[in-house]
């Protein structure tokens, strides 16, 4: 399930995300907002991850179509999570991902919000 975060600065679109991801939450939940974005000039982005229950494989093509159709685009995303492997699997493909990206525990949710709006 992912739910959008309000109260963001205006140049920051973010979500929270757990349990299982589905096609749905991306469709009708990310996709609206982060084509808002791209229309307003670039995606500064802010993930959150409580837990992890897996993707389906429609999220998965998604996810993978979502940056790649935006390339350009994307500014600065920030995953804010207590679960190592995310951490880890970000700091080594991060270099893969469009734009700017960093991993922040839970603890410092609100410096994953400044460096993320910067």
């Amino acid at each position: 399930m992912i739910t959008q975060l309000s109260g963001l600065p205006a140049n920051v679109v973010g979500f929270e995300a757990s349990g299982k991801l589905s096609a749905e939450d991306y469709r009708d939940v990310v996709l609206p907002v982060v084509e808002a974005a791209v229309a307003a000039g670039e995606v500064r982005f802010l993930l959150v991850f409580h837990d992890f229950g897996g993707m389906s494989g429609g999220a998965l093509w998604q996810d993978l179509r979502l940056g790649v159709e935006h390339l350009r685009a994307w500014k600065r995303i920030a995953l804010v999570t207590d679960i190592e492997w995310m951490g880890h699997l970000t700091s080594l493909f991060g270099w893969m991902s469009p734009g700017e990206t960093r991993t922040f525990p839970l603890a410092e949710r609100e410096q994953a919000l400044i460096w993320v709006a910067a």
